[in-house]
């Protein structure tokens, strides 16, 4: 890693989909990026394909549920690349479940994964920004997350929980100096969003989400959301009364079977 560097982005989550097309997003910004994922063959791809780029991407491999791991990770890309000045929490996987195909191994995967590891992450960065009473922290939520939808319970479960995690952190990173916000996508075409057995409103294609999510990240604002007019729908089923919900989600629910 170049030390000659000030500052960097580290973007988790970047071996495919959203989080690799944002990689690309900022290299081509000319900023410092340090990627990481499970996946080094498909890092190591994404290095490449950004080496004829104003910025430069550099791999950090790793498991964000192994917390030791996320820590010394962080450690080696402050000492190299320079302090991380935005982190992007994209880590994530989905498993559609309902009550037929509920099965515990899958959800405690997931809540590993989407909870814990973005929790592991946040901790490793969160005291080291504080400390400068600087930094932004973006995490990947998901429009799933406002309300229970079918087939949606274990991933619908851990967003929600992320959602509400950073609504409880904001106020209080925010007055010591660190930007905290939530990322909400609605569907992106991406190869988690490509196992999806049902209709996709409003599917947005991914460079214009990673766009989209780039310039959301050069706001303050809490909440970044895409596409706006799925967001829309979600926003008006958030505040609906039960009774009404239900009759519109067992309509959906009746449709995918």
């Amino acid at each position: 890693m170049n030390k000659a560097k000030r500052d960097c982005v580290w973007i988790t989550g970047a071996s495919s989909g959203i989080g690799r097309a944002l990689a690309l997003r900022f290299a081509k910004a000319g900023e410092t990026v340090v990627v990481s994922a499970r996946n080094k063959a498909a890092l190591e791809a994404l290095v490449e394909e950004a080496k004829d780029l104003p910025g430069i991407i550099y791999p950090a491999p790793l498991d964000v549920t192994d917390a030791a791991a996320v820590a010394a990770c962080v450690e080696e890309i402050e000492a190299g690349a320079g302090r991380i000045r935005q982190a992007v929490l994209n880590a994530g996987t989905h498993k559609p479940m309902g009550s037929e195909d509920f099965d515990l191994a899958a959800l405690k995967a997931l809540i590993d994964v989407n909870v814990m590891g973005t929790a592991n992450c946040l901790d490793a960065v969160m005291s080291r920004m504080i400390a400068r009473r600087s930094g932004r922290i973006a995490v990947v939520a998901s429009l799933a997350g406002y309300r229970g939808l079918p087939t949606g319970a274990a991933y619908g479960l851990t967003k929600a929980g992320v959602i509400n995690f950073c609504e409880a952190l904001r106020p209080d990173l925010e007055a010591k100096g660190v930007v905290l916000q939530v990322v909400n996508p609605g569907f992106v075409r991406t190869p988690l969003t490509d196992k999806n057995e049902f209709p996709m409103p409003f599917l947005m294609e991914l460079d214009a989400a990673a766009e989209a999510f780039f310039k959301g990240l050069q706001s303050d604002r809490f909440e970044i959301v895409f596409p706006w007019r799925f967001a829309y729908v979600m926003k008006l089923l958030r505040i609906l009364p039960y009774g009404l919900f239900f009759a519109i989600t067992r309509r959906i629910a009746g449709s995918a079977n």
